[in-house]
């Protein structure tokens, strides 16, 4: 038995078990749980993590639920991370700026709003050795997600981020509203399909949808048929596989790669100590989201042997 077993298995709920989890649709993909869930346990305390399948029609009384039910707040994840910003008495002015909120804490009886996406992302990237100041980033999606990454990227020195997205109209609104607050960084609005003419000088490529995410693992948000540029660093927000079709063509390519595993860990260790008050024990974390899907992996290879030993021995 593993460390994420046995966490699970030690996991007991009474009625002073403190209560967060996770808003979004759908949520079976979230190694949240996982991640919070060993994490509690890491430090013995009597909290629980889950996850909570909201449709948006019903996001406002999930959100108002979660005051009346006693949580003591809530990630919110696609596709609540906008829509949930009316349903809140208070949101931090980075939330504000970004336009989207990942993490509520109930204080006071009241809902407060914050975004740890940004900074998860920025401490991911800088982890992995790269320096975002003075680059030109293309950033992937217009959604909550992009938000914070455009976001993040300009707080931390970027010179000109361009923002592709299916939807063209959502890519100008989001560089409209990160020009409002970031006057030093030019912004710029493509239609996805336009990436594949991506300026030779950006340095960072970000994916920032879902495109790819388990279980719809053979999907990629760049075109199959054009090499991604060797000299890019290429992240994907997408942490489930923990190596993307994306990161796959990215690697193939010869560019540098960083998963979304590490963003996942340190917006998460951010939200933690917003509602606990402890220090997130980030290793832990991390060791807990790679366990499992190590676990997954090999259990997936596992399946598509089977197919392929029945064949021999019926042969």
């Amino acid at each position: 038995m593993n460390r994420t077993q046995v966490i699970a298995s030690e996991l007991r709920i009474t009625g002073r078990t403190r209560l967060v989890g996770i808003l979004g649709l759908p949520v079976e993909h979230s190694l949240s749980p996982v991640m919070h869930n060993a994490a509690f346990a890491a430090l013995g305390l009597d909290w629980v993590y889950v996850p909570l399948p909201v449709y948006p029609d019903h996001l406002g009384e999930a959100v108002r639920g979660l005051r009346a039910m006693g949580f003591v707040g809530a990630n919110v994840t696609v596709p609540h991370k906008q829509a949930v910003l009316r349903y809140l008495d208070d949101v931090a002015e980075d939330a504000l700026v970004i336009g989207a909120v990942n993490t509520i804490v109930v204080r006071d009886n009241e809902l407060y709003g914050d975004n740890t996406d940004a900074s998860g992302f920025i401490v991911a990237l800088v982890e992995a050795g790269f320096d975002p100041r003075g680059i030109y980033a293309a950033v992937l999606g217009a959604g909550g997600a992009a938000r914070a990454v455009v976001h993040a990227l300009a707080n931390a020195g970027a010179r000109q981020v361009c923002v592709y997205n299916r939807h063209v109209q959502r890519a100008y609104e989001l560089c409209r509203d990160m020009a409002r607050f970031h006057l030093g960084v030019r912004f710029e609005a493509h239609p996805l399909d336009a990436v594949r003419d991506i300026d030779e000088d950006v340095s960072l490529l970000v994916n920032a949808t879902s495109l790819g995410m388990w279980p719809e693992t053979e999907v990629s948000p760049w075109p199959m048929d054009v090499p991604i540029p060797a000299h890019l660093t290429v992240c994907d927000l997408v942490y489930r596989p923990l190596e993307t079709l994306f990161l796959t063509q990215a690697r193939a390519a010869g560019a540098e790669i960083v998963s979304g595993l590490g963003m996942l860990v340190y917006q998460g260790a951010a939200a933690f100590e917003m509602w606990t008050g402890h220090p997130a024990p980030v290793h832990i974390m991390r060791q807990a989201c790679q366990e499992f899907l190590t676990q997954e992996s090999r259990a997936e290879a596992s399946m598509a042997e089977q197919p392929m030993a029945e064949t021999e021995q019926g042969t």
